[in-house]
């Protein structure tokens, strides 16, 4: 059986329509060689930057943070998402923990800190990076002896973690776009981009280099209920980078395939388990299993700290199930009459025999199995 854990919280899925604010802060625009123009994790001013996601394409914000429960809550509320920005949000806010519990008790922080590690690791369970980027700095905070500033050197930990993450994704990004042939349209689920990782991203690192190479003629997204990531951050991306896009309802990706239309399914991940099983934003095992009925190739995308060795297969991974009132109500308002119930996993698993290759920084996994995973981990 499948683990699963309740979340409730109090954002709205969707947003208001309001007039759009498009133009980027300049903290947000890089060097756009590659249509790579996005980073939505910032450490500026001693404090931690988040470009809130939930409101956008609406607004386009930047959310100053000081505090390490905030931070953590700022995961669960979703104002960041995706694995890979998850888990350097929280490594981010492991130096906030430390600032605050050295400045109170120089002699005792490394004790005294451990609750809000806790509170980090249990802002949303299935994304493997979460747990990967705060152990690592947890493992960091034992080393330092009695009454020595860590924050310096935690802070240069967690900038790694987030510089690694872009290298990584350009890597990832070159490894899969050398599979996709020329004049290709290729579909997508949720948002595994810039937006969803320390920049660059995932699956849109692998769509942005293909783009770049002339490969790719048309991406096409999938709304992605009921966040509607695929609408409001894919669809955004692609536009901010002017990649053209068309935006689909998932309930529309199988018709779309049989179309001839998209020659790969291009997908992230949050959680990789030792067999190849994939878990992923709800909806992705739908499209998968549409892509093998309809010959479209499936890749998953994912950095290696995104593969968790410790769980054997996809029915070991714990499933968030997320507030009810997500699925019911929309903009704060209810579209569905009162007395309905609402089932909300956050995520599925699209078994490993669904996948045609897994892209990592260290290579790729064509039909992965759990020898294959063991053989890539070890490199």
């Amino acid at each position: 059986m499948i683990a699963q854990n309740r979340f409730t919280t109090y954002t709205i899925n969707c947003v208001t329509p309001k007039k759009p604010e498009l133009n980027l802060p300049n903290s947000l625009i890089q060097d756009n060689k590659t249509h790579d123009s996005l980073r939505p994790i910032r450490w500026h001013n001693d404090h931690l930057q988040l470009l809130d996601q939930r409101i956008l394409p609406s607004l386009v914000q930047m959310r100053d943070y000081g505090d390490v429960l905030e931070v953590a809550k700022a995961i669960t509320d979703m104002v960041v998402r995706g694995a890979p920005a998850i888990g350097i949000t929280a490594a981010y806010g492991v130096v906030l923990a430390a600032r605050s519990h050295f400045s109170q008790d120089a002699s005792n922080w490394q004790q005294t800190i451990q609750p809000d590690l806790v509170a980090l690791e249990n802002s949303r369970p299935t994304a493997i990076n979460l747990s990967w980027a705060v152990n690592r700095m947890r493992a960091m905070i034992e080393t330092f002896q009695e009454k020595v500033d860590p924050v310096p050197q935690l802070l240069a930990a967690a900038q790694k973690i987030h510089a690694d993450d872009i290298t990584a994704n350009y890597k990832m990004g070159e490894l899969g776009a050398a599979h996709i042939s020329a004049d290709s349209g290729v579909i997508t689920h949720c948002n595994a981009g810039a937006l969803a990782t320390g920049g660059y991203g995932t699956a849109l690192g692998v769509i942005r280099a293909g783009f770049s190479q002339s490969k790719i003629s048309m991406v096409y997204a999938d709304e992605t209920r009921p966040w509607l990531q695929g609408a409001r951050l894919t669809a955004w991306e692609m536009v901010q980078e002017k990649i053209p896009v068309t935006l689909i309802a998932e309930g529309a990706a199988a018709y779309l395939m049989k179309q001839g239309k998209v020659s790969w399914a291009i997908v992230g991940s949050d959680r990789i388990a030792a067999n190849g099983d994939v878990a992923n934003k709800i909806g992705t095992y739908n499209l998968a299993v549409a892509a093998k009925r309809h010959g479209v190739k499936f890749m998953v995308v994912a950095p290696t700290s995104t593969v968790d060795m410790a769980t054997a297969d996809g029915e070991n991974i714990p499933i968030e199930l997320r507030s009810e009132d997500e699925v019911l109500r929309c903009g704060g308002n209810a579209i569905a009459p009162d007395g309905a119930r609402a089932w909300n996993p956050a995520f599925d698993v699209t078994p490993a025999e669904l996948v045609d290759i897994i892209v990592t920084e260290r290579g790729i996994v064509a039909n992965p199995d759990a020898g294959k995973m063991q053989e890539l981990m070890a490199n």
